[in-house]
Formats: structure tokens, sequence, C-alpha cells
């Protein structure tokens, strides 16, 4: 499925719920996608029906990562994750953080990475209040985005 907005993101997990489906979110920046990334999609997609990644823009990544990020522009990131087959459903968000797309969409699970502590996730209390859950994923070790753009500038 390709790049949505998030109304119809919302309209498409409305219909798989309809149909008893399980929706798993999780959200990043994806700059340059890794053995780590792919590892951790797999793992979140498992958890349910369908897979949504709310997507930071390139606004929102510089707010969170400062000037020099993204590497790569959001619409080629959100085109390389819609082409993966753990992907369904790529939704972009302007925010630092994820709570008013997690809000507008209500899926029923929740996926971050390890070094989230569960409790300060954003949309915990969305989830749960819907009787959904939170899961935190391990990290791969060796994969780093951020060591890639060092290992590169080191050898330029």
């Amino acid at each position: 499925m390709p790049l949505l907005s998030k109304d119809d993101a919302a309209a498409e997990i409305e219909r798989v719920r309809a149909g008893g489906g399980r929706i798993v979110f999780t959200n990043g920046v994806f700059d340059i996608l890794h053995p780590g990334h792919l590892r951790y999609l797999r793992h979140a997609r498992g958890l349910g029906d369908i897979l949504v990644v709310g997507l930071n823009t390139d606004r929102s990544v510089r707010a969170i990562k400062g000037e020099s990020r993204p590497v790569t522009p959001e619409h080629e990131r959100a085109e390389i994750l819609s082409a993966l087959e753990c992907v369904d459903i790529v939704v972009l968000f302007d925010e630092d953080t994820p709570y008013d797309l997690i809000k507008h969409l209500q899926p029923d699970v929740i996926v971050k990475g390890a070094d989230w502590p569960e409790e300060s996730m954003i949309g915990r209390d969305i989830v749960l209040a819907r009787g959904g859950q939170v899961v935190r994923v391990a990290f791969e070790a060796g994969y780093s985005t951020t060591r890639i753009i060092e290992r590169v500038r080191e050898q330029t």
C-alpha cells in the first residue's frame, strides 16, 4: 500500500478492524534503512494483521535530530518503507511526536525499541485505554543510522 494521508490510513484501518484485524503501529525516522530496521519492522508486523508506520517529516526530523538530518528526504524514505513486504501503510507526521497521529488512528498495538521505557512511550495511554498492547523490541546490536553516518564522514 502506498503512502497514505492520516484520514485515508484511518479509513483503511477501520476496514481491516471491521474484518477482525489487529492494527500495529510504530514510528520513526528510518533515515538510512539497515538490517536492524528490517528485523524490527518484521517483528512488529508479526504482532498483528497490518503494520502502520508513522514517518517523521523532514521538518520533524530536523527538530529532533538537528539540521544535518535527515540524509534521505521524507518521500524517498516513505517510498522505501512502502516497498517492504512487512509494511502495510506509511503515514507522514509533521509534529515532534506521533501522539496526534496515534490518537487519530487508534491502533491496537504500539511497538517501539527497547531503549524507550514503556511508561514514556508516546501514545501508550491511548492504546492501553482501548485494551491494546504496548511492546518493546530489543535492538539488533551493531546497527545504527548515526554510526553509519559517522563511518561515511570518517571515510571522506
